[in-house]
């Protein structure tokens, strides 16, 4: 569900809902909202979190599982080091 998926997000990336709505200029009601599944996200809204949390909208409607790690900016050394690290943590 859209409402676990952003409370996720936010979770794993250290944050409290007055802090996300901060950064997305939202108010914390706003969030608390989303998460409680009160409300859904308008679609710009829901795009400005898909950039924010560098995911996908499918991601963020459970439609599409894959996550998308950017590497820009990084050589071919470097990406190739952090697939390796990737498939390690599979393992």
């Amino acid at each position: 569900m859209l409402n676990e998926r952003i409370k996720s997000l936010r979770k794993a990336n250290g944050l409290t809902q007055v802090e996300l709505a901060n950064k997305i200029n939202v108010s914390k009601q706003c969030v608390s909202n989303w998460e409680n599944n009160n409300i859904q996200p308008s679609i710009d809204m829901l795009v400005k979190l898909a950039d924010f949390f560098s995911v996908s909208t499918d991601y963020l409607l459970c439609l599409d599982e894959r996550r998308i790690l950017d590497v820009t900016g990084l050589t071919d050394i470097q990406i190739e080091h952090i697939r390796r690290v990737i498939d390690d943590i599979r393992e």
